[in-house]
């Protein structure tokens, strides 16, 4: 029992990493109906910034991460800008095509010896690593970090989506573009605004996971990333309480998959899972069925 909760530990702490990088995929696409798949390569610009603010810069570990979010936040800003305004009405293939060129242009571009170069990178832990026992089942300081920040930054995020103007100019462009710009809602500004908090959010993911997962590399973003839209995808994309959900389940069952049956098989049980789930419900298990007039 108590290894169970071990892994269960273990797979809440990937669950709230994919949980930061899913909530961009699904706030992108609730407002523009994108997929933006350079969305896991900002996570990986995000632990990058990160990892250079604490070793050149010797920033605490909370400015770092500050740091680390507003640049990824201009960096979404800058993409929205130049890759995908312009491709608006243009068909949404268009955007597809474009955002995978986007990732492949982050991914290589920062591989170069002059940006971040193509080796991997140890990343260091601005702070001692101390364990806590709960009987036989172990919490270290990284895992309590990981959740605290993690919840912190969801629990924000719900307010500012919920109980400011700004969150429900949001709500209001998702749910009619053309009628929210009649109403005066500036639709590219909040447009621009969701692409910057889902890069921040994904920024932050990036750190928690280089501090949990101390390895980082121009191409850690594809997996991660590919998984959190899943979870997106899993929980019903367009809903933030749904890509929270549909995140720590892809973190507990592949945890799980790779404590109890085998590690070379948990992305293919993960996906599996996914496959099932969209079988039974193919909203997502929180999204809502949408009706298409004729």
């Amino acid at each position: 029992m108590s290894y169970f909760l071990q892994q269960l530990i273990n797979g809440l702490q990937l669950g709230f990493v994919y949980a930061l990088i899913a909530l961009g995929y699904t706030m992108v696409y609730g407002i523009v109906r994108l997929i933006n798949f350079a969305h896991g390569d900002v996570f990986m610009v995000g632990a990058y910034i990160g990892y250079f603010g604490i070793c050149y810069f010797h920033l605490p570990f909370p400015v770092a991460l500050a740091f680390s979010m507003l640049g990824c936040a201009i960096l979404g800003i800058t993409i929205e800008r130049i890759a995908y305004k312009p491709l608006r009405t243009a068909p949404r293939i268009a955007s597809l095509i474009t955002a995978i060129g986007v990732s492949l242009f982050l991914e290589y571009f920062t591989s170069l010896k002059f940006v971040f170069g193509p080796n991997y990178l140890a990343y260091p832990r601005p702070f001692k690593v101390t364990t806590f026992y709960l009987g036989d089942v172990s919490v270290s300081t990284i895992q309590l970090i990981v959740f605290s920040v993690a919840i912190i930054l969801l629990i924000l995020l719900q307010y500012f989506v919920q109980k400011t103007k700004m969150g429900m100019a949001m709500r209001a462009v998702s749910f009619d573009k053309e009628t929210a710009s009649l109403m005066g809602i500036n639709i590219d500004g909040v447009i621009s605004l969701t692409f910057g908090i889902g890069s921040a959010l994904a920024a932050a993911g990036g750190v928690l996971y280089g501090i949990a997962y101390p390895q980082i590399n121009p191409f850690m973003g594809i997996m991660p990333g590919l998984k959190a839209f899943v979870a997106a995808v899993l929980g019903g994309i367009g809903n933030i309480p749904g890509a929270v959900l549909g995140a720590v389940i892809m973190g507990v069952v592949e945890t799980m998959s790779s404590a109890f049956i085998s590690s070379t098989l948990r992305d293919a049980i993960a996906f599996s899972i996914l496959i099932i789930v969209l079988l039974w419900r193919p909203s997502g298990i929180l999204g809502k069925r949408e009706t298409e007039k004729v």
